[in-house]
């Protein structure tokens, strides 16, 4: 660590962090990283990851009791609440320490502390570090890369409390299964939780500000995950407004206009999902060119801010807030800075995942949007219960959808909704990033029996017309 001088500093050990140092490292350049909590971020350590875990363990919940549709039967059948996140926790704790690892071998020195900018030197950017033992050092660069994350949004009266009021943190690590609780915003973070709580045997409210359920989805594909989490047991409220939180020492009630009607409703817990903020302060950027807008750091194609040699990436550069976003940023931002030719993202090209029970997956246009920026667009779509190995599975309820281009064939957007969908995204992700058009994916070989052939057959709906509906 007797080091202090690097071509490239980190500020942010995150999935848009730790890849840039990587990649860095890669390419030869003298690079640090920087990190206030903990290697992987948010996502690997209080996000994607540990989330992920929990779902797991909800859908093998779910299976348990639904073993009679394959001939089995499983008398008093239960779980331990503690084992089941003790084990998320154990998942995040293992891949943060494989990103230690990564950076150790590669050779990327880590800097446990706080960073914020501190001005030049004449020449390179200086960086102030508080480190957590309580000693201080003055690093320098003649790149920063800022990525240092975001947090969960806080609303007047929905301020986490520790115990009736949680962030996405406090959910994660429950000291009990709720039997009510109440979440608060129906994107991709309050969907999973909701469905993971219902999924645990918890009875869940799910209120959403909008008309509809994952609203940045396309309109058919929130229709029907409302459907099947209603069938579920949700009780779904769109379009609806709360009141003040009363608590009392046991639990919490709360008025909700929906649909026209009030009413009071009593919940043991309240999840509060409505967005989150970037980590822009405390970072130094007063007095520096860098413009913060609505708590992001503005950025130009190449994440770079309006202060020369300062880039940013991830989160805190705004949306879409997602960990693949950030660490292709992170790839493409640093082979800029080593003078590689790269291309900007394309956000319409970036796959968003919602791993809820059933699990929904898009990628580019939704058909009003489609229409809205001028497309005459071809529509296929494909239910799940006119394949094969869905049935077979178990799982019949889903559907993919397509949207193309009418006059060229182009492929504009994909939206999905069933089992292993985000896993299935990526093909039609490829084909928009390899620019296919609709004669390309009918002649596709889509591997039989697979829900993947879902895919191919909402294609011919568009076209020549499914062959197994």
């Amino acid at each position: 660590m007797s080091t202090t001088d690097f071509d490239l500093i980190v500020v942010g050990g995150g999935p848009g962090g730790y890849v840039a140092a990587l990649r860095a490292a890669q390419l030869k350049l003298s690079v640090a990283v920087v990190e206030a909590n903990h290697l992987g971020g948010i996502c690997l350590n209080w996000g994607c990851i540990p989330t992920k875990a929990l779902l797991r363990a909800s859908e093998i919940n779910h299976l348990i009791h639904d073993l009679g549709q394959f001939g089995f039967a499983v008398d008093n059948p239960r779980f331990d609440f503690q084992k089941v996140v003790s084990r998320s926790r154990a998942v995040s704790k293992q891949l943060s320490g494989g990103v230690g690892h990564l950076l150790k071998k590669a050779k990327v020195p880590v800097f446990d502390g706080f960073a914020k900018l501190a001005g030049t030197d004449g020449k390179k950017r200086q960086l102030a570090v508080a480190l957590k033992d309580g000693k201080s050092v003055t690093l320098t660069a003649k790149n920063l890369i800022l990525a240092t994350g975001a947090r969960a949004r806080t609303l007047p009266g929905l301020e986490p409390d520790g115990k009736f009021v949680w962030s996405y943190r406090e959910a994660l690590v429950p000291d009990e299964l709720p039997k009510r609780l109440l979440v608060i915003g129906s994107g991709a973070i309050g969907t999973e939780f909701a469905s993971f709580y219902r999924n645990m045997g918890s009875e869940v409210t799910l209120v959403e500000v909008a008309d509809r359920v994952l609203p940045v989805e396309d309109e058919e594909i929130s229709g029907l995950a409302r459907k099947a989490f209603e069938k579920q047991g949700m009780k779904i409220l769109t379009g609806a407004k709360l009141g003040t939180l009363k608590k009392s020492d046991k639990d919490v009630s709360v008025e909700i206009e929906a649909g026209g009607k009030k009413e009071t409703y009593t919940f043991d817990r309240v999840i509060s999902a409505v967005g989150i903020v970037g980590n822009v302060e405390n970072i130094g950027l007063e007095g520096t060119k860098i413009v913060v807008d609505r708590t992001h750091i503005v950025t130009d194609d190449l994440c770079r801010t309006g202060e020369p040699g300062v880039f940013a990436i991830g989160d805190v550069a705004g949306a879409p807030w997602l960990a693949h976003k950030a660490s292709h940023e992170a790839v493409m931002c640093v082979e800029a800075i080593a003078g590689k030719h790269v291309h900007p993202i394309d956000v319409t090209k970036i796959p968003g995942c919602t791993y809820c029970r059933p699990q929904v997956a898009s990628v580019g246009y939704t058909e009003a949007k489609a229409k809205a920026a001028g497309y005459q667009v071809r529509v296929g779509r494909f239910p799940f219960i006119g394949n094969g190995k869905a049935i077979a599975m178990g799982e019949p309820e889903g559907l993919v959808k397509v949207v193309f281009d009418a006059k060229t064939g182009e492929l504009l957007g994909a939206h999905m909704i069933g089992a292993e969908v985000t896993e299935m995204i990526q093909g039609y992700v490829i084909a928009r990033s390899g620019e296919l058009t609709e004669a390309e994916l009918k002649e596709t070989i889509f591997p039989h029996p697979t829900i993947s052939e879902s895919m191919h057959e909402a294609v011919l709906a568009a076209y020549d017309g499914a062959l197994h509906f």
